[in-house]
């Protein structure tokens, strides 16, 4: 057992959730305020929001990362930080994804030194061979490059200087992968910052083009960019997980994010004929035909897939649990085919 006075190992589970704490913290969540200084209190806040809440933040980061897989992209760097932190479940997520072998260290900071304590001891149980390590203020205020840069969840609450830090850490990124709440408002303030890497990163997912965001142009002022993420299908069948969602008060079904991915190595698009779309939000079935918001390089269209015109791929459309990236065949504003990108890579799903 690790006595150190740096250890913070607090064990979580069903039969132990500190509901008043779990209250506590959903609270300023929803306040989504950082005048109130961190949200943790003690490890053990870190640890009952990990096994919760931070798990269904993991299942938006693994529909995200299936994404990225879809694009064909994966790490270059072999160097990550973990900007605001928290309990660290986005970097695991990420280097669990692309396989820890593929990682020299891990380096975590949050405004809160709870939080880094537990996100530095969380990962190295999870990867003992990797290197990881809490930043210092040196780091963060220096100029050295950094390698993947994380961030998630933290929009919403950032004072204007905080914002400012961490655009100075995105100059200095070789890669960006960032996670938000799919909100109108958050969404559409990601959507500026994504604009802002166009000049020296590619963006690589969701968008399928590097142009300027449609989102911004007239008359798109009530859409926004965001996506839902199928949560683990056996979690309805898991009687802790359906009385969490009930003391909760959350819909287990639904996880709404935004997100975006940059890399400066990324070079070029890859040929599209017909050219490569992404559905924003969730498609809308009707008897006779299917709706659906679509992004590529020509901009925002509402779209329809009437049943006749292709029964299959409509049905594919109401059932799928993958990201919604897809090559149509369209006719205007009807789309009379078309084709799911699929990971050229994968034996099998993961």
């Amino acid at each position: 057992m690790d006595d150190s006075p740096h250890s913070v190992t607090t064990v979580a589970n069903w039969e132990s959730l500190d509901w008043s704490a779990l209250d506590r913290l959903r609270e300023k969540f929803l306040r989504g305020t950082s005048a109130d200084g961190p949200y943790w209190s003690s490890p053990s806040d870190l640890a009952h929001y990990d096994f919760t809440y931070g798990e269904r933040i993991g299942w938006k980061w693994d529909h995200v990362l299936r994404e990225l897989r879809l694009r064909g992209w994966r790490p270059t760097t072999r160097d990550v930080l973990d900007w605001g932190c928290g309990s660290g479940i986005a970097a695991r997520r990420v280097i669990s994804f692309f396989g820890a072998e593929n990682f020299d260290s891990l380096t975590v900071w949050d405004h809160s030194p709870l939080a880094c304590d537990f996100a530095e001891e969380a990962a190295t149980r999870t990867f003992p061979a990797l290197s990881v390590a809490q930043a210092t203020p040196g780091l963060i205020a220096g100029d050295t490059p950094i390698g993947l840069l994380i961030v998630s969840h933290v929009l919403n609450e950032l004072a204007p200087a905080a914002l400012d830090t961490l655009r100075s850490l995105i100059r200095r990124a070789h890669a960006v992968l960032w996670v938000e709440p799919g909100t109108h408002v958050v969404s559409r303030q990601l959507g500026v910052i994504r604009d802002e890497l166009r000049d020296a990163f590619q963006i690589v997912a969701p968008c399928p083009h590097s142009l300027p965001c449609p989102i911004f142009a007239e008359g798109n002022e009530r859409h926004w960019c965001h996506f839902f993420a199928p949560p683990p299908s056996e979690i309805f069948a898991d009687s802790n997980w359906v009385k969490f969602g009930q003391r909760a008060g959350i819909d287990l079904r639904s996880l709404p994010y935004c997100f975006v991915a940059a890399d400066r190595s990324r070079s070029g698009e890859p040929p599209a004929l017909p050219p490569l779309s992404r559905v924003i939000g969730r498609v809308e079935h009707f008897k006779p035909y299917a709706r659906l918001l679509n992004c590529d390089a020509s901009g925002l269209a509402e779209l329809e897939l009437p049943k006749r015109a292709d029964p299959a791929l409509f049905k594919q459309l109401d059932r799928t649990k993958a990201p919604l990236v897809y090559r149509w065949q369209r006719d205007g504003e009807k789309i009379t085919g078309g084709e799911p990108l699929t990971d050229p890579n994968a034996t099998s799903a993961s």
